[in-house]
């Protein structure tokens, strides 16, 4: 894709907030644009497949700087199985989330079966969240 692209079809090409890929230029994860004579942003392809990447990256829950070490590997010398290391971490990250939720679910649940709800002052709600 030899074409310029400003900062707004980029956005829409990329389904990226205008104001997210300035974010990332501004910590280093999507590399500065050349600019024009009038002081324009002009994105190639090559950006646009970077923050494709970075934006399906952070659907998967990854943090920018584990993107960033993916980023690294990808353009460096890597193997798959140094790729698969990062991802079952990130995968034992996201089960350990899981179940944390799931645990949440359970008291939360147990909580509000307690409560009689009505115009009753005393609340089990409220006496689990002050500790009681």
């Amino acid at each position: 894709m030899g074409r310029e692209l400003t900062i707004g079809t980029l956005s829409r090409r990329s389904g990226v907030n205008i104001e997210t890929i300035r974010y990332y230029e501004r910590i280093g994860l999507l590399p500065a644009p050349p600019r024009s004579q009038g002081g324009h942003r002009l994105y190639s392809g090559e950006h646009l497949e970077r923050l494709v990447f970075i934006r399906r990256g952070r659907e998967l829950g990854f943090t920018l700087d584990e993107i960033r070490d993916l980023l690294g590997l990808m353009v460096g010398k890597h193997t798959c199985g140094e790729v698969q290391t990062m991802a079952l971490a990130h995968l034992d990250d996201i089960r350990a989330k899981i179940a944390d939720l799931r645990r949440m679910e359970r008291m939360l649940a147990a909580t509000i079966a307690r409560c009689q709800g009505g115009g009753r002052s005393e609340c089990p709600i409220l006496d689990a969240l002050a500790g009681g």
